[in-house]
């Protein structure tokens, strides 16, 4: 390795020193359900984080249309849905 590649390497290694990582035993994970250890909107907080990260790895821009002009199909109770 060069220097300028073992010091980046270096430098990956250290910022992965912060990552929030906790370990556990096999079949001894904690339950994927956060409701009971956050409230709704630190939940809300985490989609809207997720879903922007989400959209800008797609490469497509944000989208700007307003709530009422949203891209959606309301199905009523009893109508037929397409698979």
């Amino acid at each position: 390795m060069e220097p300028d590649e073992i010091e980046a390497a270096r430098r990956r290694a250290g910022s992965r020193r912060s990552w929030p990582v906790r370990i556990f035993r096999l079949g001894a994970e904690p339950s994927e359900d956060l409701s009971a250890t956050t409230t709704a909107e630190e939940r809300l907080a985490m989609v809207e984080e997720l879903s922007r990260q989400a959209w800008e790895l797609s490469g497509r821009p944000w989208p700007s249309y307003t709530r009422a002009e949203i891209p959606v199909r309301i199905f009523r109770p009893g109508e037929p849905r397409d698979p």
